[in-house]
């Protein structure tokens, strides 16, 4: 039996990751999102909402959930607190997804499991997986889609990508790439023949 390939996707903002991931779904793989895991994890009632409670401080809760706006106000104007907070979520998110795999390696019945890791390279977390692929697109379209996705403004785009090394460095540093510059039905056929790829047992 072939081993379960473990694969990250990521890729600069608003690049099309999770397109990506939506078209790998559809084909059979089994996916996770760090972005989801944070959302769960980012309760007053886990271990690692209350670690970030404790180093933010009350302030940050809205009634008995945790306000991700007001950690971003408290976190992107001080590096040291942004820092501390990584440092506690990141370890948490692949723990998490390792667990998941395990689980899924168990089940037997997808042919590739799938992260959609924004922050992969910046987090050091590259070396958990068989490969890694990089969305990439035109800064302007992603700039863009970004505005128009997610009602935010381009100063937020400019202060997001900052966070994040450059999409070209991501691309160079990934496995395989996948440029999401035109329609969706070249996304798509872009996407089978790396699902095709990964697959074959190569």
């Amino acid at each position: 039996m072939l081993k379960l390939k473990k694969i990250a996707v990521t890729g600069g903002l608003a690049a099309g990751k999770t397109t990506v991931c939506q078209l790998f779904r559809e084909l059979g793989a089994y996916i996770v999102s760090a972005d989801e895991i944070v959302h769960q994890m980012l309760s007053p009632d886990t271990v690692v909402g209350q670690q970030v409670v404790r180093l933010l401080g009350s302030d940050i809760l809205s009634g008995h959930e945790i306000n991700r706006k007001k950690i971003a106000a408290k976190v992107f104007t001080h590096p040291d607190l942004l820092h501390a907070l990584e440092q506690i979520i990141h370890p948490a998110v692949f723990d998490e997804i390792e667990r998941r795999y395990q689980e899924i390696l168990k089940e037997n019945r997808y042919p590739l499991f799938i992260a959609e890791i924004p922050l992969l390279y910046e987090a050091g977390g590259e070396t958990g997986f068989d490969a890694v692929i990089s969305v990439d697109a035109a800064p302007e379209l992603c700039r863009k889609r970004f505005m128009e996705h997610t009602r935010n403004t381009s100063e937020e785009f400019d202060r997001r990508m900052m966070r994040q090394i450059h999409s070209e460095l991501k691309a160079a540093k990934a496995t395989l790439t996948i440029q999401n510059n035109g329609s969706l039905e070249e996304l798509k056929n872009n996407v089978k023949f790396l699902f095709l790829q990964l697959t074959r047992g190569v």
